[in-house]
């Protein structure tokens, strides 16, 4: 066995465990020391676009989002988020519900990613984060053969004040459905209502993650759920450069705002979010 300190450029220092495992070899890696946090961001942006490969699930759903028009570049007049955030890339999943061939294909996908991540008979129940979880929960319910419900975002205001729509059972096991994730702090809420209410949520589905925000990594682990996705900006970034689907300087600007997608905003007039 042998042990090894290594500084990653900027990045943080890793302690590497090598152990031979007969005609293999196993890696651990610790982080042990950090320098500062924007230099971790940068490194960690970094990091992922090097150690990224695509699935052919990834590279399907990219394909798909770029022909409808809902995966959107444009480096030079950057969207702005409901955050304050600034970005040269913009999804729309709910673009996905007028095309039935692509949407089912998607739905497909990522059932059966389901299936094999959390086995065929894991949920007893969907629910859809409201509004736009809501057609992907009856998506996904229909291929589960299982109840649906949906999540308020808060109690509505009169009648039952009722926050979750549909039969819950105490105990039983719902995986909450939703078009996209972010930094995963909408899931918070949901989540919350539905363990409230007496449901088991451990796991959670999307379409796209965006994959580039550290925050959402905690969100998630606090939260302890399970993030399950077909495709991710990463993903995306890699499949339109196989394709040569953009610019030289579109693909710069790009790869330059995963990698750092805070400083980027910032630079681009973005509001700083906490």
């Amino acid at each position: 066995m042998t042990h090894k300190k290594q500084t990653m450029g900027d990045g943080p220092l890793l302690e590497f465990t090598l152990a031979q495992a007969g005609t293999g070899m196993t890696m651990v890696c610790v982080v042990i020391a950090r320098p500062s946090d924007n230099n971790l961001a940068r490194w960690w942006g970094r990091a992922k676009l090097r150690a990224m490969t695509l699935d052919a699930a990834a590279a399907e759903t990219a394909e798909i989002l770029l022909n409808i028009k809902a995966a959107l570049f444009n480096a030079q007049q950057p969207f702005t988020f409901t955050s304050g955030r600034k970005s040269p890339v913009y999804i729309d999943c709910r673009k996905i519900i007028s095309f039935p061939a692509e949407r089912r294909r998607l739905m497909t996908l990522l059932h059966q990613k389901l299936v094999r991540a959390a086995g065929p008979e894991a949920f007893d129940a969907v629910a859809g984060g409201e509004t736009a979880g809501i057609a992907y929960a009856a998506w996904m319910s229909e291929l589960m053969n299982v109840p649906m419900q949906y999540v308020r975002k808060q109690p509505k205001g009169f009648g039952r004040m009722a926050q979750i729509e549909g039969e819950l059972s105490e105990g039983q096991r719902v995986l909450l459905m939703e078009d996209l994730a972010t930094d995963g702090g909408s899931k918070e809420k949901f989540v919350t209502a539905l363990r409230t209410a007496g449901a088991k949520v451990d796991h959670t589905a999307v379409i796209f993650f965006y994959g580039i925000y550290p925050k959402s990594t905690e969100v998630f682990h606090n939260l302890n759920i399970q993030l399950h996705y077909l495709c991710t900006w990463p993903d995306m970034l890699q499949f339109v450069k196989q394709k040569n689907y953009f610019d030289a300087a579109t693909i710069a600007s790009v790869e330059q705002f995963l990698a750092s997608p805070e400083e980027w905003s910032r630079q681009h007039g973005g509001k700083d979010v906490a």
